[in-house]
């Protein structure tokens, strides 16, 4: 069984931010206050530790998906499947925006002789500007090989039972901390797209919210709300509400405590750092709202759970 396990990728020193954010932009250079603004960011959180944790998700899961290997149906043997019913597993990494792309990971499963695999993005929402973006930069990379490799895709496990438990369960921790949690607001945040891609049907809000309520009735919330945080920084509208602007709004409610999970975000880097762990908790600061947050999934074992579940039934398509 092959895996390609694909995560947005992060600089690793200040001076890769610049050639980073180039790509993110498609090959335009950033404006000076761009760059700078962006440089301010990881200078702020110190270090983002989302390459080091995609990484430790493929190791976990190839372990995992060796110590468990299933019997695979004889139809699955032969040149695009394992050489034995439990053949060995391997997950290779590959990044959206830096090292190693999504071209130099796909290239080096070519050359190890794959020709069959399963390709899952460590994100569970389908989004226009996201997963169908690794799909495009896979397809990409196919182009330039001299045979196929046949990618069978998990698009999306926003309701993934496994996942929604895993949640809550983090979530639950930080509501034992709440003074009151009867009275306490309920936040779960995705990063932001723009309204463009929802009003050409993009399904990522419906999933994102689909993932909220399953977590809120899991756990008997009384109330819970959706935001969205990381808006990019272009004159067209993104999707909303802000993070920011719905903290203001809670306590204008008369919120006085607030519990925020980034169900977006399974691991930790620039965007839950920052914009929740200093933006938003300054906001909240402000307005005198006590601000929790749960913590993320990361390569724990019960997310790594979670991904084996996916890439098993993908392989027996």
């Amino acid at each position: 069984m092959n895996v390609l396990l694909m995560a947005y990728g992060t600089p690793y020193t200040p001076e890769e931010i610049e050639p980073y954010y180039t790509d993110i932009r498609r090959g335009r250079r950033p404006s000076e206050e761009l760059l700078e603004e962006l440089e301010g960011r990881y200078a702020a959180i110190g270090k983002s530790p989302l390459n080091e944790i995609t990484l430790a998700q493929a190791v976990r899961l190839q372990a995992l998906l060796n110590l468990e290997a299933p019997a695979y149906p004889k139809r699955l043997l032969g040149p695009f499947g394992p050489r034995t019913p439990q053949g060995p597993a391997r997950v290779y990494v590959g990044t959206k925006h830096w090292h190693p792309t999504l071209g130099e990971a796909v290239a080096a499963m070519h050359e190890d002789g794959v020709r069959r695999a399963v390709a899952i993005v460590a994100a569970p929402h389908y989004s226009l500007r996201s997963v169908a973006e690794y799909q495009e930069k896979v397809e990409a990379a196919l182009k330039a090989l001299p045979e196929p490799i046949d990618f069978v895709w998990v698009e999306s496990y926003e309701a993934h039972p496994g996942l929604i438990a895993a949640y809550a369960r983090r979530l639950e921790e930080a509501i034992w901390r709440l003074r009151d949690p009867k009275r306490a607001a309920y936040i779960f945040t995705a990063h932001s797209i723009p309204l463009a891609a929802v009003e050409r049907g993009d399904p990522y809000p419906r999933q994102v919210e689909r993932t909220a309520e399953l977590i809120a009735k899991r756990l008997g919330l009384p109330r819970h709300h959706v935001a969205y945080q990381s808006a990019g920084r272009t004159p067209e509208p993104w999707l909303g509400p802000d993070i920011n602007e719905l903290l203001r709004r809670l306590r204008e409610e008369g919120y006085e405590e607030a519990v925020v999970q980034a169900v977006g975000f399974p691991a930790d880097h620039l965007e839950v750092y920052y914009d929740l762990d200093l933006e938003a908790q300054a906001t909240a600061a402000e307005v005198g709202l006590r601000l929790l947050r749960a913590r993320s999934l990361n390569a724990d074992l019960d997310y790594i759970q979670v991904l084996k579940d996916l890439v098993e039934a993908a392989w027996l398509r």
